[in-house]
């Protein structure tokens, strides 16, 4: 949604690298193409001016005239200032002293409030919570039913008295809910309520019954990040008539410009609370505005990638993966690992969205977009049609067998080759990393084993230099053998005094290479 606002800032930063100082009207251009940037991304004119006049001061004060780069201070002052119209801190969810925590779901029609409950449902789940979703929305068709549906797809609870299509007293409903949900255990009651084309009294007034009948402890105001400006008009509104606490951006993986996702916390003062970024119900996590900005500017979002590979992985498995990568050159690493940890990454998400967090992958955009997720289902499909022996050791796959497994895999037999050849280079590769070697053509990390080792190798490669003169080298050799001479004459090699018993000692075959 803002790979537009990403590249024009990304080439408005580009013209101050090399700069030694910024003059003011440097500053000023850099002011004006970040305005445009902006604008262009459907940013509310308010929240415009009010962060540009942060930029322009802090620009022109001593932070940028006294550092040492002042291209990044200004990429930092940026990064600082979208962080704070993104709402500051990540802000949590209030839960009630006593349960069930009451969530009331508000917005527009077709702001994705039903589809959203489920994806709330199953993170607080994760969460260690009970969820009971209730069906509020007896106006929109089918609503009821569709709840329930997305309730037992998020593996949640759901309370549906009434069947909807017109039918039944949403008030009632919702405050029914509340002691169905004491009596059957539940924590967490999530309403989804209805919504209207427009913002109008009976919809508001719909919402304020609610709201007055159960109390709830946080009311998320959902809005779809892809209707620009008139998002930021609904949510005024809103705000005013029936109040909420936090905001929900719904859509977010849209190709909109996505200026409402900037625009909303610093407008209403309500910060955004969560954030949904697909179709499937796992695309949903809490939103953290510092990460958002990072990968606005294209510093990538580093930190939700390790959370989401925390949450998949187990440390039992890695450190079992690690192991038969580190012993034996990572000949103990089979196909049915590789099928493993392929099949772990798979459940983490979209291969593209994954790329998309790592720092510089902005640069990538159109290749990381023009990734084929169907190429891990072919990749297993070809491993799938191995035979338990083949997988635990790929050397022995012939031609007669690679056109057997292209066969029961679709292929051709050109792919099997490849990918037999790829998982040998990749194996080499993370078995080379697991041990602290490195990446090839790289040296070891400091702190890892294969630091000291390759500069060790380094040395002895390299071997005593001796001199280019003639006279001088025969010198050294002379003094070399002296020095030799006189260890003979004072003690053995292991010490052993020169003529006592002992100075027989015979060391075994394997070491004498050693001993020159």
């Amino acid at each position: 949604m803002f790979d537009t606002l990403s590249d024009r800032l990304a080439a408005t930063f580009k013209s101050l690298r090399g700069k030694g100082r910024l003059s003011e009207a440097d500053i000023d251009a850099t002011a004006r193409e970040i305005r445009i940037a902006l604008l262009e991304a459907d940013v509310a004119l308010p929240v415009v001016r009010a962060f540009i006049k942060q930029v322009k001061e802090r620009a022109a004060g001593a932070e940028v005239s006294q550092a040492l780069n002042p291209a990044q201070q200004v990429i930092k002052i940026v990064n600082e200032e979208l962080v704070t119209i993104l709402g500051g801190e990540t802000r949590r969810l209030r839960f009630a002293k006593q349960p069930p925590t009451v969530i009331m779901l508000a917005g527009l029609q077709g702001a994705g409030k039903t589809t959203l409950a489920g994806k709330l449902g199953r993170w607080l789940k994760g969460q260690g919570h009970s969820p009971l979703l209730v069906a509020c929305d007896l106006q929109r068709p089918n609503a009821v039913n569709q709840l329930a549906v997305v309730a037992e797809r998020a593996g949640v609870g759901v309370y549906a008295p009434e069947p909807g299509n017109g039918v039944g007293d949403p008030v009632q409903v919702a405050k029914d809910s509340l002691e169905y949900a004491r009596t059957k255990q539940f924590d967490i009651v999530i309403v989804d309520t209805a919504g209207r084309l427009g913002i109008d009294q009976e919809m508001m007034q719909q919402a304020a019954d609610i709201r007055d009948a159960v109390s709830p402890d946080e009311i998320l105001f959902v809005v779809d990040a892809m209707i620009g400006q008139d998002a930021v008009n609904t949510a005024e509104a809103f705000r005013d008539g029936v109040g909420f606490d936090g905001v929900v951006l719904s859509k977010l993986d849209g190709d909109a410009r996505g200026g409402a996702a900037l625009s909303i916390a610093h407008v209403t003062g309500r910060q955004i609370m969560f954030a949904s970024n697909g179709e499937k119900l796992d695309d949903f996590d809490a939103f953290h505005p510092d990460r958002m900005a990072s990968r606005i500017l294209g510093m990538g979002d580093v930190l939700s990638l390790i959370e989401k590979a925390e949450q998949t992985f187990s440390q039992e498995e890695a450190a079992k993966m690690a192991s038969k990568l580190a012993s034996s050159k990572g000949k103990d690493f089979t196909l049915d690992d590789f099928l493993a940890q392929m099949e772990q990454v798979r459940k983490m998400g979209s291969i593209s969205k994954l790329l998309g967090m790592l720092p510089g992958m902005a640069q990538m955009r159109d290749q990381i977009n023009n990734i084929d997720e169907r190429d891990v289902d072919r990749t297993a499909a070809i491993i799938k049609s191995m035979t338990p022996t083949e997988r635990q050791d790929p050397t022995i796959i012939n031609g007669s067998r690679r056109a057997r497994i292209a066969r029961g895999s679709g292929v051709d037999v050109s792919a099997v080759k490849s990918l037999v050849e790829r998982f040998f280079e990749a194996r080499k590769m993370m078995s080379r990393m697991a041990q602290g070697g490195g990446l090839p053509g790289m040296p070891g990390l400091p702190g890892m084993g294969g630091a000291g080792r390759q500069k060790k190798q380094q040395k002895q490669a390299k071997g005593k230099r001796r001199s280019g003169n003639p006279m001088k080298r025969k010198a050294e050799e002379q003094a070399a053998a002296e020095r030799r001479e006189q260890q003979a004459q004072q003690g053995g090699a292991f010490g052993l005094p020169a003529g006592q018993p002992g100075q027989d000692f015979e060391l075994p075959d394997e070491f004498k290479k050693f001993m020159g």
